[in-house]
């Protein structure tokens, strides 16, 4: 989007001066449509296996019910936010939870492969509209001081969602039948439809130029086959598919990044990363995507793999990080408020990034307690961490280009947390190369929690070129300082 003067400065003010609804309504009724979303995406995997026998398919063929997802959240993400400004943000959302709970009951009515392939589409078309959209009401919503508070309720479905999906799905496969994890949706998604259409205000955008048609179907082939790409590369066999999807990505991502240098408002604007707080925000936040996206493969595995324990007791193992986040949410403004994000940003990043490569460490031996109390701090830390970067990126992001980054920063995100599956995966595969182990061990899970922690520990770079006085006057900081 352009510079442009946005007419939805004056309804947003006036929203604002109205006290009710709480910030914390707000952010716990995205939070719950996000939450959705997230715990769907990661229920589902534990549930193939048993769906393919339903289908009569081999269980390798059911990965396109994950890939079909990809997919439709690679193409309409990055249009989110002029369908935001066109159509308004409160009916774009409201209308993304009807759709996705739409796409929820097509899968579960799905007689075979290729109706689910077809109501995954669905349901991606209606996820990749929440994500960002929701972000945006929140930002359009939400007065700038209590910004904080409202992204740490509305980061805990983001953290929580891929921890609990595969106790959850490995109880309604076993108890239940597989299609519960579709029914599911319906309740939350209803009440959610509700409560949006009681508390979330209606914001529109002016259009700053005709529809970015051509960069559209670039960037989703580009970020389609980069997806699909980094999903490919974490499964065995896979290689010359992962590497020539890739291949492809790259190609689009150049033909599109030429493309919108000539466009007058292109579907994924790169002239935001001009501003220094959003790119350092998004460079920042998608290298410490790295350890959050692998940490939810690895360490499920590892405690299964290595320690020998049931997918349910793992499951409660893991539940620490969930607990951790929650906690979070807390005392995330008052830490802002005395240190600033800068300063927060590095200390915080180098003890969240440390604490998840002290994973390395963990051996059937060790205490269950001490697990447990360590991936809380993971959890805690890791979450502190992203409710920073989501809240400061948009610091210096005028009201008249707020969808747009919105668009931008969850492409990346939904991008970077695949790309951290990929690492993982490949980290771990290379120490069993290198090992001559057919099945991975201890060691190799070492080895792999390691070099994802590296990796996002240069994260650590683009926090120190935070201004000291970014955010200031979200969090407080150079209020207090001055008082």
């Amino acid at each position: 989007m352009s510079d442009q003067t946005c007419p939805v400065a004056a309804p947003q003010g006036a929203a604002l001066q109205n006290p009710a609804p709480n910030f914390r309504i707000i952010a716990m009724i995205i939070a719950s449509a996000m939450f959705m979303e997230q715990l769907d995406a990661t229920v589902l995997a534990t549930a193939l296996p048993t769906m393919a026998r339903d289908f009569g398919v081999s269980a390798p063929a059911m990965s396109i019910a994950l890939t079909s997802y990809l997919l439709s959240l690679a193409i309409f993400i990055p249009a989110s936010g002029r369908v935001a400004d066109r159509f308004g943000s409160r009916t774009v959302f409201r209308t993304a939870i009807g759709v996705f709970i739409f796409g929820s009951i097509l899968c579960a009515w799905a007689p075979n492969l290729t109706f689910l392939v077809f109501a995954r589409l669905v349901q991606g078309l209606g996820g990749a509209m929440m994500m960002p959209v929701g972000r945006l009401v929140l930002m359009r919503s939400v007065e700038r001081k209590n910004l904080v508070a409202a992204m740490s309720w509305l980061l805990v479905p983001a953290l929580i969602g891929p921890i609990l999906g595969p106790p959850v799905g490995g109880m309604i496969v076993t108890y239940l039948d597989w299609r519960w994890i579709f029914y599911i949706n319906v309740p939350i998604g209803l009440l959610g439809f509700i409560l949006v259409s009681l508390f979330i205000e209606e914001f529109k955008g002016e259009p700053a130029g005709p529809f970015d048609w051509i960069g559209l179907c670039l960037s989703g082939i580009s970020l389609g086959s980069l997806l699909f790409g980094f999903e490919m590369s974490s499964r065995s066999g896979e290689a010359v598919l992962a590497v020539s999807l890739i291949g492809v990505g790259l190609i689009f991502g150049a033909a599109y990044l030429r493309h919108a240098r000539k466009h007058p408002s292109p579907i994924l604007d790169f002239s935001l990363m001009r501003i220094p707080s959003f790119n350092a925000s998004v460079v920042a936040g998608s290298l410490t995507r790295i350890t959050q996206g692998a940490q939810p493969f690895l360490l499920p595995l590892m405690l299964q793999l290595g320690f020998n324990l049931s997918a349910a007791s793992a499951g409660g193992i893991v539940v620490a990080t969930a607990l951790g986040s929650m906690t979070m949410k807390a005392v995330a403004p008052r830490i802002l408020r005395q240190f600033g994000f800068r300063n927060s940003l590095i200390i915080n990043g180098v003890i969240s990034t440390c604490l998840y490569a002290l994973c390395a460490a963990f051996r059937p031996d060790w205490p269950l307690p001490v697990i447990f109390v360590i991936l809380y701090f993971c959890g805690f830390f890791m979450s502190f961490q992203f409710t920073a970067y989501n809240t400061v990126a948009y610091d210096e992001i005028g009201r008249e280009r707020m969808s747009s980054a919105t668009s931008f920063y969850t492409t990346f995100q939904q991008l970077m947390l695949s790309l951290g599956i990929c690492v993982g995966a490949l980290a771990l595969h290379g120490a069993m190369t290198a090992s001559n182990h057919d099945v991975p061990q201890l060691a190799d899970f070492s080895v792999a929690f390691l070099v994802v922690t590296a990796i996002s520990l240069t994260a650590t770079i683009w926090n120190m070129r935070f201004d000291s006085a970014a955010g200031a006057d979200i969090s407080g900081h150079q209020a207090r300082k001055q008082s």
